[in-house]
């Protein structure tokens, strides 16, 4: 049975109308593929990952058996404040146990945002907006770039994860405009 909706529920300033207000668009984060994951059973993985941004927390689907998987697969993340980190982890799937854990990335979001804010238009595609070198502050394996493709802001990421003997995870950033969103 459906819970009847109270006047305060419908009333300006909900929850709801508040995260709206303060929403600054979606993040799609497409996560491709893992390279040399570490082992965590006999001889393989059944490797997922998790994204967490504050509250919000998505995975992709188990791949079974395989330490180079390609998921191939978008998660979206509701974006209202840049500064938070998007933490990644990769976990070995178990049947009968906890998941182990494969390692973890935190992404900075804030230098892809920063070009967001640029109001890029009429571009040709390929052109480099921005790079970021790896460094001890963050998880890049190799220089990213922000690059205006096709109309749009996308970022590829190398993520070398931490806590962990080896493994990489390969994901692509990209953003979708909401009608009405806050301007950046």
């Amino acid at each position: 049975m459906e819970s009847p909706r109270t006047p305060e529920s419908l009333s300006p300033g909900s929850a709801t109308e508040s995260r709206m207000e303060n929403l600054l668009g979606l993040l799609r984060i497409r996560v491709k593929r893992g390279v040399n994951l570490a082992v965590r059973d006999v001889r393989s993985s059944d490797p997922y990952v998790v994204v967490k941004m504050g509250k919000q927390k998505l995975k992709t689907r188990v791949i079974r058996k395989d330490v180079n998987p390609e998921w191939n697969e978008d998660l979206t993340l509701s974006v209202e404040d840049p500064n938070l980190p998007i933490k990644l982890t990769v976990y070995d799937h178990d049947t009968f146990s906890m998941d182990d854990k494969m390692g973890d990335a935190e992404i900075d979001i804030k230098p892809f945002v920063e070009v967001l804010r640029m109001k890029l238009d009429n571009l040709p595609s390929g052109t480099i907006l921005t790079r970021i070198q790896p460094s001890r502050s963050n998880c890049l394996a190799e220089e990213s770039r922000v690059v205006w493709n096709d109309g749009k802001v996308m970022q590829d990421l190398c993520l070398r994860l931490r806590n962990v003997e080896c493994g990489e995870v390969e994901i692509q950033l990209g953003w979708i405009e909401l009608p009405g969103s806050r301007d950046m």
